[in-house]
């Protein structure tokens, strides 16, 4: 179901060149960038408290408290992007959204958030971006998190997200370089939120199905994980299902089985891919893992669906999550470091 535009609304996709996660840097120049940045610590003597860093590219970093090894752990990340829809409200749960994700993925509770706002100020009306963070603060209200201030910039382009702060039980932590051979792999949201958005950003078509999948938490999805005793995931966003499996498999020294026709993908998705409307941060995603894929006889639209720049996707769970498929599985490695079939 796809609704339109308002006419006479202020579109807020048009004032950003890209939108959403699909934003972010490229993960090839990415790693450039931070290539030689890993396994390093500021604090001397303090090391062995960082029990995620920079080192995997996990969601977040995980530091434990004083206090030995039973204490908590301290999770942190932050996240931001420019509009992934037109409507400020809706722009803003989606953010906020994608921004506590990252704590989810990791295992972790949120506590606290702060917002991060750029806003174009003497173009755009002041209203609008008090919707944005009304928006923000609803979704953070839903999770049990604080909104405690945050930052604001003006900038000729606008952008929104938070900086969250979270817990985490260290023994229970869910890691991106955890996986084993043998473990099942479920996604626990439909693909194709990238195609659609980048139709919504071209046509003003309204997919209420993918904004509804977009401010979804990721809280139930973690805590059904971590009941299930799961201990490696990571949540998919801009990167695609295929550059977060990518990165999974290679910290955890595995490589991962995908069953392409298992993964489900959200109504229009398809036609939308077909009929264009794939981001430059979609086909980047592909060329970066295509050498390290084994993709069979998978057709180029399958190709890119499952690297489609996803914004506040789902989490990628190494093992089985109730209501969720199971997409593939983790097998000792071999040539490739991924083979979709």
């Amino acid at each position: 179901m796809t609704t339109t535009t308002q006419r006479g609304s202020v579109r807020l996709t048009q004032y950003a060149h890209g939108g959403g996660c699909a934003c972010k840097i490229p993960p090839g120049e990415l790693e450039e960038i931070v290539a030689g940045l890993t396994g390093r610590t500021p604090v001397a003597g303090r090391g062995a408290d960082l029990l995620v860093g920079l080192d995997s590219g996990d969601d977040a970093a995980v530091v434990r408290l004083p206090g030995g090894a039973g204490a908590a752990a301290v999770v942190a990340t932050a996240d931001f992007f420019t509009p992934v829809v037109d409507d400020p409200y809706d722009w803003g749960r989606i953010a906020a959204a994608n921004a506590l994700s990252d704590v989810y993925a990791m295992g972790g509770s949120p506590l606290v958030a702060v917002n991060l706002l750029a806003w174009p100020r003497e173009v755009l009306p002041l209203a609008l971006a008090r919707e944005v963070l009304r928006g923000g603060l609803d979704i953070a209200a839903e999770a049990g998190c604080h909104v405690a201030g945050g930052h604001s910039v003006d900038d000729p382009e606008p952008k929104y997200g938070m900086a969250v702060t979270g817990v985490a039980d260290p023994a229970r932590l869910l890691r991106n370089d955890a996986g084993r051979p043998g473990m099942p792999l479920s996604l626990t949201k439909p693909l194709g939120l990238g195609v659609l958005n980048n139709r919504h950003k071209a046509t003003g078509e309204v997919f209420p199905e993918a904004v509804r999948t977009m401010v979804t938490l990721n809280r139930d999805a973690a805590e059904a994980a971590l009941a299930g005793s799961a201990v490696c995931a990571t949540d998919v966003t801009g990167f695609g299902l295929l550059g977060h499996l990518y990165k999974l498999a290679r910290a955890s020294g595995v490589t991962a089985v995908v069953h392409a026709s298992a993964v489900a993908v959200l109504d229009g998705a398809r036609e939308a891919a077909r009929d264009g409307y794939v981001s430059g941060g979609t086909r980047r995603n592909l060329a970066w893992v295509a050498p390290h894929t084994d993709f069979g006889s998978t057709s180029e639209l399958t190709r890119l669906l499952l690297a489609d720049a996803q914004t506040s996707g789902g989490l990628l769970v190494a093992g089985e999550v109730p209501g969720a498929p199971v997409i593939g599985e983790l097998v000792p490695e071999r040539e490739h470091r991924l083979i979709v079939r």
